[in-house]
């Protein structure tokens, strides 16, 4: 008999360190530690003293999203994504990133204004930490097989009061006009933006309820719930056209 309960509770710690490795496991999959929010990037003052003859000149005219400098791991390219709280089985609370660097669009600014504005992402691109989170994301949410591309369009101009000069960060709100999953609504984005030489950086974030985009969060084994609400994050750099 002692020799029976022995070997029971032998298998049972057995199967309690297993079950520890594996939900330490699915930790490490599916509930790391997430990208920090999109902030504008740190520029050296001799980065921006170098550039060509930008400094405190005339911004007017066409500005290009440039999308293929800059490392999408360290924050530093263009590139667009969502964040949105999760609830994983075995884990709990997780915040899921998903990003893309393939961004595509431009800016107009005339004076003090920026009076254009247009920006598509490739939403069938995304990635997060975890490919099977991607591969759901193809067919179910945000079903980016069936609407491979996400938009937003500028329906107000923004006026920021004067000319930034180097490095100087300018806050704003661009309203316009927001197309996910195949339904546009006008959303508010709060924005920063920086003049980096011969560059302007950009970032930008808003709210959008899944619900309002006709999006039903995905759930499954794994994945017990999903917020209502997520974030939209922009980080943009702009070139001269």
């Amino acid at each position: 008999m002692k020799r029976r309960t022995g070997v029971a509770i032998g298998v049972g710690v057995a199967l309690f360190i297993a079950l520890a490795a594996a939900g330490f496991a699915l930790w490490r999959v599916l509930g790391g530690s997430a990208p920090p929010p999109v902030a504008l990037n740190s520029v050296s003052a001799s980065a921006g003293a170098t550039a060509s003859g930008s400094a405190g000149g005339s911004l007017d005219g066409t500005w290009s999203i440039d999308a293929t400098s800059g490392s999408l791991a360290e924050g530093t390219s263009s590139f667009a994504g969502y964040r949105v709280k999760e609830e994983l089985a075995g884990t709990g609370a997780n915040t899921a990133v998903g990003r893309t660097q393939n961004v595509s669009g431009s800016m107009t600014i005339d004076g003090t204004a920026i009076t254009a504005m247009q920006v598509g992402v490739d939403m069938t691109t995304l990635h997060s930490d975890d490919s099977r989170r991607d591969d759901r994301l193809r067919t179910d949410g945000l079903q980016t097989n069936e609407f491979p591309t996400a938009t937003f369009t500028l329906t107000q101009p923004i006026e920021v009061g004067s000319v930034p000069k180097e490095r100087q960060t300018i806050q704003a709100v661009a309203v316009g006009d927001l197309t996910l999953h195949g339904v546009t609504r006008s959303v508010q984005v709060s924005i920063q933006a920086q003049r980096n030489g011969d560059e302007i950086e950009a970032i930008g974030n808003v709210d959008v309820a899944l619900t309002a985009y006709g999006i039903q969060a995905p759930t499954g084994f794994l994945v017990l719930s999903i917020a209502n609400t997520g974030t939209i994050e922009l980080h943009l750099l702009f070139q001269r056209a």
